[in-house]
């Protein structure tokens, strides 16, 4: 009764267009009217959600990322982008990928780095190819965000889901991150071929690569000490993110001198408005799981799917086509928030390993943000580049069957997330 009463309550208040953390709220009051839950306790829960150091690491990640971008990164990631594949079939496209999977490895969100390639690169891909075009391919590009370490996803789903290793995931995400670019940079030159798109950039110099790469290399640096410290246990997640920061504010304050002390309280706003959002989801998504705990509806769900099914592949793969649907609708960390609880445990009694089902849950729900109807990163790009978002997403399904491929590929071969983790000793 409580699970079906906040079900209704939820849903009722998403689809009138309230914030999906208010309609949480909502939603969990309603569980506490009709269990008759002490209000104090359900309080209690959320402070208890929200007091989490790990949690710490989501606004250093993103301040990191604010200075990084403010401090011209993407003036360095696009030069060196052009050097190596710029004079192809499809060039920009490779440019504005390959620039994607550098800023992802500074980033780790999706909306930051649409923001970023469409302000820097949106000019140049409408004048070399369309409107449309260029917002579908940024929109597919920024999914690498999520992907790539580090990823603000994947530490929201290691919170939720307990018990797996933040390190661990950022492994995860490597090679697949590596053959989703390397998918979108063909699929950029079968399309830009087939439709006669003309070449741009300078031809290859390897002078000019080693050049770049120089200039590039303190930037590449970042990912490679953060991680690595992260992965080596020299530090946590947090403690890596902090130092991001005071690494982020070096290059741009000495190295590439863009940064400006004006551009702090900017970076700091943005952080902090994304942490508030993130705050109010667990806050709120805390007391729905520990009403949806109370109810048993996780021992349910495990006892339905059991008797369903005792493949852990045909569960995977159940699970996934409902992602499918959830990520179409809903903003990916109130997924992570809201399932994770409940299908994780479920997951693990069926023998399934914790990494390689958190990388297909994040990859899935990830996939969400370019697919219609709710996709935010259609909503972004659609903004940026002032066209309808039905025009992008006539151009973005390619992409999307890209995505979507890969991740059925990795359902079948594990080994493509697990190699890394497995190697490091997770």
């Amino acid at each position: 009764m409580i699970f079906w009463s906040m079900l209704a309550v939820f849903a009722v208040f998403a689809l009138l267009g309230m914030p999906l953390a208010y309609a949480l709220g909502l939603a969990g009051f309603c569980g506490v009217l009709v269990g008759g839950f002490p209000p104090l306790q359900l309080a209690g829960k959320m402070i208890y959600a929200l007091d989490s150091f790990p949690l710490m690491a989501i606004p250093l990640f993103m301040l990191a990322g604010q200075l990084m971008l403010r401090g011209g990164i993407m003036d360095r990631l696009i030069d060196l982008a052009n050097a190596v594949v710029g004079r192809v079939p499809g060039g920009l496209g490779h440019v504005t990928v390959a620039s994607a999977m550098g800023l992802s490895s500074v980033s780790g969100s999706s909306v930051a780095d649409a923001t970023a390639l469409g302000g820097t690169l949106g000019p140049s891909l409408t004048r070399s190819y369309s409107a449309p075009f260029g917002a579908a391919l940024v929109a597919s590009a920024s999914n690498l965000g999520p992907i790539l370490p580090p990823s603000i996803g994947m530490i929201v789903y290691a919170i939720a889901a307990g018990k797996v290793s933040i390190g661990g995931l950022f492994l995860s995400g490597v090679l697949p991150g590596i053959l989703l670019g390397l998918g979108s940079m063909a699929l950029c030159s079968f399309i830009a071929r087939r439709r006669g798109y003309p070449a741009t950039g300078e031809s290859f110099s390897l002078r000019r690569v080693l050049r770049e790469l120089h200039r590039s290399m303190l930037v590449f640096l970042m990912p490679i000490i953060v991680i690595g410290g992260i992965i080596a246990g020299v530090f946590t997640s947090t403690e890596g993110a902090a130092i991001a920061v005071a690494y982020a504010m070096l290059i741009g304050f000495f190295i590439t001198k863009k940064l400006k002390l004006s551009d702090l309280p900017t970076a700091l706003l943005n952080a902090a408005i994304v942490t508030a959002i993130v705050g109010a989801l667990i806050a709120f998504s805390a007391q729905v799981t520990y009403l949806m705990t109370a109810e048993m509806i996780g021992v349910a769900i495990g006892d339905w799917l059991s008797g369903i099914t005792q493949s852990p592949l045909v569960f995977t793969f159940m699970v996934m086509l409902l992602l499918v649907v959830v990520g179409m609708f809903m903003e990916a960390n109130a997924a992570y928030l809201m399932l994770v609880p409940i299908i994780a445990p479920i997951a693990a009694s069926y023998g399934i390993d914790p990494i390689y089902f958190g990388f297909l849950f994040v990859m899935n729900i990830t996939i969400g943000g370019i697919t219609p109807p709710v996709g935010v990163l259609l909503i972004v790009t659609s903004g940026i580049w002032r066209v309808k978002a039905v025009e992008i997403i006539r151009e973005i399904w390619p992409f999307i069957l890209l995505q979507y491929g890969l991740l059925f590929l990795i359902m079948l071969f594990p080994s493509i997330v697990l190699f890394l983790p497995r190697l490091a000793g997770f």
